[in-house]
Parts: C-alpha cells; structure tokens; sequence
C-alpha cells in the first residue's frame, strides 16, 4: 500500500516538474493569472509532501516509476526547439538513459547525411590519353640550301696502332695514308676544301680526329680503312654508315677498330643518341651507297673478281662524334691474297682513291641539284 501511494505521489511530481521545465518561456513578460498561480501554489505543496513522503516511507522499485514517467513524458509530441525542421527524437535503448541525454537528443536538429562519394577511379582504370601530336617527319635537307664545302678524310690507324698487316710488314696504316694522300689531291682539284686528321704517321685517337672533323665545320666526313676477313679466301669492297647492327662480323670489326676510341663510360648515353640520330643517319646511308656504288664500278676494271659486300651499318666510334655525314670505306681485303698484291701497287691505291673522289663528287652534285629544285 506504501509503495503504490508513493508511485503515484512520484509520478504526480515528475511530470508536473518536468511540465514546467519544458515550457516555453514567454516572449514578453505578462501578468500571471489567479488560476495558474493557485495551480503552480498546489503543485509546490505536493512536492513538499513528497519528499516528507520519502524522508519518512522507505523507498523501493523507485527506477521503475522514474522511467516510465519519462517514457510516457518522452512520447508527447512537442514542439522544435532549434529548427522549423521537426527534430528526431531517440527513443532509450534501455531504462538506465539519463533525463539530461533524452532532452539533449530532443534539442538537436536533425542533420542530412549524404550519399558517400563514389571513389576516385584508379591508376589503372584511368586511360591515357591518344597522342594528340604525330611523330615529327625528318627533314628533307632540299627544303634547306645546303651544299659540300669541306670534307674531312681520315686516314685509318696510324703510328703506335698499325692496324692489320701482313708478315712481310705490309700495314693497313700505310696503304690508308698514301690513299688519302692521293684523295685529297683530287678533292683539291675540283675546288672541295680539305683537311685530314692526320698527314703522317700519327697516332690519333678516335675522339680527336671527330672533334677536328666537327671545329672545322666539315660537310663530310670518311674515313678509309683495310679490311681483314679471317677467311683468306673473302675479298671486296663494304662501306659502312653509323647505326645499330646485329651482324656478328660487323660488330667484330667495329671493336677492333674502336679499341683507341679515347671515349669513357660517361659517354655512353650520348654515344647511343648519336647512334640512332635519323636525320643525319639517312644522308649517311646516301652517302655510303653512293661511294660503294662507284668503288666497285670503278675498280671492277683492275679486279675482275672483286665481290660487292655491300652497305653497311656498325657502331664505329669514329662516326659517332661526328655532326655531318660521315662513313667509313673498307676499300680492300688485306688477308686475300690477290688483294694484297693489287694492294702493293701504287696504280690500284691510286684508282681507288679516283673511286672514292668521284661517289664523293656525286653524292655532292646530287645534294646541289636537290636543292636548287627545293628553291
């Protein structure tokens, strides 16, 4: 019987202070009517006797009333206190949530969540664009009035680097000198300024004789050599122009003859841009088909049995530097016999240096008539 009379004694006094609590206050200050001021008179005399009510009765279940008071409380609609927006309010997981956290939940607007974003997309599903410019065209030198002024010869090997040689003491440093010598002559006659990279019985390295090809200003650039082939029996004629190859005998030959380059491995990557270099490359090969063209037309006379090795690339260190068109002849095979012999005469070193002057002057008057055709 205690207990009934103090839940609803409890009940009584909770949701009349709760009531107040939550009223709105008043805009303006207005006088309080007798009929509300009795009323709030009343509701303070039943709070007293409530809690002489709880000092005198002992108290038991008091969590049950207390809650369910709040629920019913909780449950009456009432109006926003924050936003025109009505709010959400939470209902308690359990008995144990607070009076203070039900009238904070109740004061918080309600807030928009929205969709989570889609996440960028990654490295791989992003494609990569076409290439919106083409790849650049080389350049035909007939646009440019561009014309052969100067040449350089070099002759192949010299001093402490003999090149190939026979046993009788017949060298390649010999017979490329004497060629050159006798090329430069003819050049000279037909009004082509000459310089060598060496006169005599010099040593040069590699790198040199490219960098006095390139101070002079040269427009062409060959060098002459002797070739030796390990089969005795192989014999001809082969002009080579820079570039990659794959041919194993070419590359052979390229590292004998690159072995005194004087380049170091800090020269590497711009070696290999020369290398592959188009523009020059292309007037290169013109230039080497031209020349082997007329060393065998040229010397067929003197060596009926003479073999067209043909037109070449290898990646000779002494093209490698130059900034003209160069090439580099093997006019002859010192291991064949027959060859040598002709060698030894100054009457075939003196046709081939002919052959050699006229793919040059060839090649020049083709480069002048392209361009008086491109202007």
């Amino acid at each position: 019987m205690h207990n009934e009379i103090k839940r609803r004694l409890l009940r009584e006094v909770v949701q009349a202070n709760m009531a107040m609590s939550t009223a709105a206050p008043l805009s303006t200050p207005q006088p309080t009517p007798p009929r509300v001021e009795h009323r709030r008179r009343a509701m303070v005399g039943r709070i007293l006797c409530l809690a002489a009510a709880l000092v005198l009765m002992p108290i038991d279940d008091m969590s049950t009333v207390i809650s369910t008071v709040i629920k019913q409380h909780v449950e009456v609609p009432r109006p926003p206190l924050v936003s025109a927006q009505r709010p959400t309010v939470l209902q308690p997981a359990d008995e144990s949530v607070s009076v203070a956290e039900l009238r904070v939940a109740a004061r918080e607007p309600r807030v928009e969540t929205s969709a989570p974003a889609e996440p960028p997309p990654t490295a791989r599903e992003v494609k990569s664009p076409e290439p919106m410019f083409p790849a650049p065209v080389p350049i035909n030198l007939a646009v440019i009035p561009l014309g052969v002024k100067k040449i350089v010869l070099d002759p192949g090997h010299g001093g402490k680097d003999a090149g190939t040689s026979l046993p009788s003491g017949f060298t390649e440093k010999e017979l490329t000198l004497d060629i050159g010598l006798r090329l430069r002559g003819l050049l000279e006659q037909a009004t082509f300024e000459v310089f060598m990279t060496r006169d005599k019985d010099d040593m040069i390295p590699l790198m040199q004789r490219t960098a006095l090809a390139n101070a002079k200003g040269a427009d062409l650039f060959v060098s002459i050599h002797v070739n030796w082939v390990d089969r005795g029996q192989a014999r001809g004629i082969e002009t080579y122009y820079l570039g990659p190859t794959e041919d194993p005998v070419a590359l052979q030959l390229a590292a004998q003859e690159n072995h005194n380059s004087g380049y170091s491995l800090a020269d590497f990557r711009r070696l290999l841009d020369r290398i592959y270099l188009s523009v020059r490359r292309n007037e290169s090969r013109r230039l080497a088909e031209i020349v082997q063209q007329t060393l065998v037309t040229s010397l067929r006379p003197e060596n009926p049995t003479l073999v067209n090795r043909g037109v070449k690339t290898a990646p000779f260190a002494v093209l490698v530097g130059t900034e003209m068109p160069a090439i580099l002849a093997e006019v002859a095979c010192l291991s064949n016999a027959e060859e040598a012999q002709l060698l030894a005469t100054a009457q075939y070193r003196q046709a081939i240096a002919q052959a050699l002057f006229q793919g040059i002057r060839v090649y020049a008057q083709a480069l002048n008539r392209s361009v008086k055709k491109g202007n």
